[in-house]
C-alpha cells in the first residue's frame, strides 16, 4: 500500500498513459469494479516488489546483525509470497474479464537497512489495510467484495506481525482507518518513479506532500506539520489539521507560523493520517490542502 501508503499503491497519473480499458466480454464487472481492482493490483505490485527486492538485498545474516532472528526473515518471505499470490489473483480476475491488467512499475522505497526496511513495511501494510477498507464500500459485485475482504484481513495480519516485530502494539486501536483513492495515491506516489506506457490510467490525483514530526506524539501534545509546497498554506484562510479516523474524524486549528497543531485528546493510538484542510467539520478532496502525513500516535 499504506502508506502514507508508503502508503500504497496506485499508478502515477501523468506517468501512466491513458490507454483505454479493453472491452469487457461476457462479464458482470462494472467500470467502478475495474477501477477498484486495478487500484488494488497496483497496490499489490508495489508491495510484491518491495518485499522481493528487500529479500534479495538482505540475507539471514543481515537480519541477525540488525537484531532479528531467522524467524523474522522467514515470515517476511511468507508475506512476500502472499503479495505475489495477490498479484496473480487480481491479474487473473481482470484478464478473465477482458481487461488490460496494470503491470509492475519502477519504484524507489528509500530504505537503507533492515530496520528502515521494516519501518517502511509497517507503514505500507497500514496504508494497504486503509486502502482496501476505504475502497470496499464502492465495490458493486459481492464476489469481488468477498475477494477484497479476504485480502484485507491478510494484509491486517501482515501489519500486526510487523508492528509487533518493531515493538509496537499489533492492535493499537479498536478501529482501522479507511482512506480514499486520492489519499492513498498521495502516500504512494513518492515511491513510484515510472510505469509502463501500456498501464491503464486511474482517475486519481496527488495532494501536496505533508510531513509530521513530534517529540512525543501522544493525544494532547503538539505535532509539526510541514507541507512540501509552502504555497499550500499561503494566504489568510484559516487551516485545520484533520486527523482521519473511524467512526469520526478529529480536528485541530493549524498555526501557519509555527506549523504546529495539538493532537486531539480523542485520538486512538497507532498509525494515523493527518491532512491539512480548509474545513473543521469534514474531510473531502475539495477541502484537502495537503497530506496525508503518517504519524504513529502513542498512548500514555
Amino acid at each position: 500500500m499504506k502508506a502514507g501508503f508508503v502508503a500504497l499503491s496506485l499508478a502515477v497519473l501523468g506517468l501512466v498513459s491513458a490507454a483505454p480499458i479493453e472491452k469487457r466480454q461476457s462479464s458482470n464487472m462494472t467500470d467502478i469494479d475495474v477501477t477498484i481492482l486495478q487500484y488494488a493490483l497496483t497496490l499489490e505490485h508495489l508491495e510484491d516488489t518491495f518485499y522481493r527486492q528487500a529479500l534479495a538485498k538482505y540475507d539471514e545474516s543481515a537480519f541477525k546483525n540488525a537484531g532479528y532472528d531467522s524467524s523474522v526473515r522467514e515470515r517476511i518471505a511468507t508475506i512476500s509470497g502472499d503479495e505475489k499470490t495477490h498479484v496473480s489473483f487480481l491479474t487473473t480476475a481482470l484478464t478473465a474479464a477482458g481487461v488490460n491488467a496494470t503491470s509492475e512499475c519502477t519504484y524507489d522505497f528509500g530504505y537503507d537497512s533492515v530496520k528502515t526496511f521494516l519501518a517502511t513495511a509497517s507503514i505500507l501494510e497500514g496504508v494497504g489495510v486503509s486502502a482496501y477498507l476505504g475502497a470496499a464500500a464502492l465495490i458493486t459485485n459481492p464476489d469481488y467484495l468477498t475477494a477484497a475482504g479476504s485480502i484485507l484481513t491478510v494484509e491486517s495480519r501482515h501489519s500486526a506481525y510487523i508492528r509487533d516485530t518493531l515493538g509496537e502494539s499489533p492492535f493499537p486501536s479498536a478501529f482501522d482507518i479507511p482512506l480514499d483513492f486520492n489519499e492513498v495515491y498521495s502516500l504512494a506516489a513518492p515511491f513510484i518513479k515510472s510505469c509502463p506506457s501500456t498501464n491503464p490510467a486511474l482517475p486519481v490525483k496527488a495532494f501536496p506532500g505533508l510531513t509530521a514530526t513530534a517529540s512525543s506524539p501522544t493525544p494532547g501534545s503538539q505535532v509539526k506539520l510541514v507541507p512540501s509546497n509552502s504555497s499550500s498554506i499561503s494566504g489568510d484562510q484559516q487551516l485545520y489539521a484533520a486527523f482521519i479516523g473511524f467512526p469520526t474524524n478529529a480536528f485541530g486549528e493549524y498555526n501557519k507560523e509555527t506549523m504546529m497543531v495539538t493532537i486531539p485528546k480523542s485520538m486512538f493510538g497507532g498509525q494515523s493520517y493527518i491532512v491539512l484542510t480548509t474545513s473543521n467539520t469534514t474531510v473531502s478532496d475539495d477541502t484537502t490542502v495537503a497530506g496525508p502525513a503518517v504519524l504513529e500516535i502513542m498512548m500514555d
